[in-house]
């Protein structure tokens, strides 16, 4: 008989009125007839996901392609405008010599973002929301308040850099108007867009950074040599060069990252949920096989943002700092990086601008509702409203009021006079400071046994976890300093 396609070896048995022995979870049709009855229950709880708003039709897609999720998606954001151009200035001004943070931040990346994954899945509530239920409520306020004020400094850093790349391609369109519709553009995506769909899009997006990786590969170089600077760290102890290694740190270790895949996994578990009255020992047995992709999705999404990483500082190192150029200053300047991916074709220059602007507004598009979102996460469990991307605006209107919030008030903060490109380093350092606190915090809920149960740190977990908050810790002593 042919196997039931909507079979789930992590489901435990629907609880049933019949009196026909239930099949066991790891059940096959081939043990035996199955009771129509049944056969009709598990169609109907299959047929239920596709009508959640939030849940993304992975259950016919490769093995492969459903582990992909958060993490993914987390890992394509944090290569946002922001770090973009963070990495363009770092190689702008120092070539190839920081290419090693590329490397050494990974492992530190993949374990904090794993951590907050992991509260999210094991407890089924995002990390404000943990905090509110474990914890006091200064400690939550606090942690709340420091998210959404660096996210709504790095929401309105891309949005101004999203129009300075637009403006390279149409120099007449005027800088306000611009802004402005590009605010609303992405407001109204993540509020009126239902999740499964823009989730999707999301994973597409982040392919507009792959023009970095050709270009990098086209102008080589001394492969010894970058290799040799990917391998030794490299220390200057200037203001100029620890700034840019906080803003470095700051930009691919950040605070919205920690709140928006913890809340994420929580957004999955409840798109695929098929049964309540999940018993300990099925509960534990499905939680061990979502574990698993979830550090899956964690290291591919984090590997992938890396080498992003890498090769964007690879990139503007053989391009604008061989050329002399050491500081950027617009954006037609950054784009100039990407002129050797066309060099040759007619009109070179235009067309590398229009890469560059694309990969701006692709990645801008990402970011910005992310950015958003984890704030309004964050808000909302703080204050135990609805929340969720899963549902619509009539059913969590705190929610996504905090959503228009951040985006509105990052728009205003673009008409201060602050350069869009400058500003994206900035928020970067502003990133690394915030961070340190909330990082504490999330090992302090991935060790209580209270909340997480069996499914608290490794001790190797703790280890990195450790090395990553002394690390961003000094990271946020230095920025402090500089910042005087």
């Amino acid at each position: 008989m042919a196997h039931d396609p909507t079979h789930d070896p992590t489901r435990p048995p629907t609880p049933s009125t019949s009196t026909d022995t239930p099949l066991r979870p790891d059940a096959d049709e081939s043990a035996g007839p199955v009771d129509p009855a049944q056969r009709a229950r598990r169609r109907a709880a299959g047929s239920a996901l596709t009508h959640h708003r939030g849940a993304p039709r992975f259950l016919h897609a490769p093995r492969f392609l459903r582990i992909l999720g958060p993490g993914l998606i987390t890992g394509a954001a944090d290569d946002d405008p922001s770090g973009i151009g963070t990495y363009s200035q770092t190689g702008a001004a120092y070539g190839p010599v920081l290419l090693w943070t590329a490397l050494y931040l990974l492992p530190l990346m993949i374990v904090t973002q794993e951590m907050c994954g992991r509260i999210g899945l094991v407890t089924r509530q995002g990390l404000a929301g943990v905090v509110r239920a474990h914890y006091n409520r200064r400690l939550l306020f606090g942690a709340v308040a420091l998210l959404f004020i660096a996210n709504t400094i790095n929401v309105g850093a891309d949005l101004g850099a999203m129009t300075a790349a637009i403006r390279l391609l149409v120099p007449s369109a005027p800088a306000a108007p611009l802004l402005i519709l590009i605010a609303l553009v992405a407001l109204g995506l993540e509020i009126f867009v239902p999740y499964r769909v823009y989730a999707q899009a999301l994973k597409f997006l982040a392919l507009s950074l792959v023009a970095y990786v050709i270009t990098g590969v086209i102008i080589g170089g001394d492969w010894r040599t970058l290799i040799l600077d990917t391998l030794v760290p490299h220390i200057e102890f200037t203001p100029a060069y620890l700034t840019l290694l906080v803003a470095l740190i700051g930009t691919t270790i950040s605070p919205y990252l920690f709140f928006w895949q913890a809340s994420e996994e929580v957004e999955e578990e409840d798109g695929h949920k098929r049964a309540n009255g999940v018993g300990s020992v099925w509960r534990k047995r499905a939680l061990k096989l979502k574990l698993k992709r979830l550090r899956a999705d964690t290291i591919l999404g984090m590997l992938a943002a890396e080498i992003t990483f890498w090769f964007i500082i690879q990139t503007t190192a053989g391009t604008l700092h061989a050329h002399g150029i050491t500081t950027i200053q617009t954006a037609a300047q950054a784009a100039q990086a990407l002129e050797p991916f066309v060099r040759g074709l007619p009109h070179a220059g235009v067309i590398a601008q229009t890469i560059f602007a694309l990969g701006i507004v692709g990645t801008g598009l990402l970011a910005v509702p992310v950015l958003a979102g984890s704030a309004a996460y964050g808000v909302a469990e703080a204050f135990g409203w609805h929340e969720g991307l899963a549902k619509v605006f009539t059913q969590a209107r705190g929610f996504y009021g905090i959503i228009a919030a951040s985006t509105l008030i990052g728009l205003a903060l673009n008409f201060i006079g602050v350069n869009p490109i400058a500003a994206l380093v900035y928020a970067a350092v502003i990133n690394a400071i915030v961070a340190v606190p909330l990082l504490a915090l999330i090992l302090r809920v991935a060790n209580n046994r209270a909340i997480m149960g069996d499914f608290v740190n490794s001790r190797l977990t703790n280890v990195f976890g450790l090395l990553t908050l002394a690390f961003m810790t000094i990271a946020a002593v230095v920025a402090f300093i500089a910042l005087l």
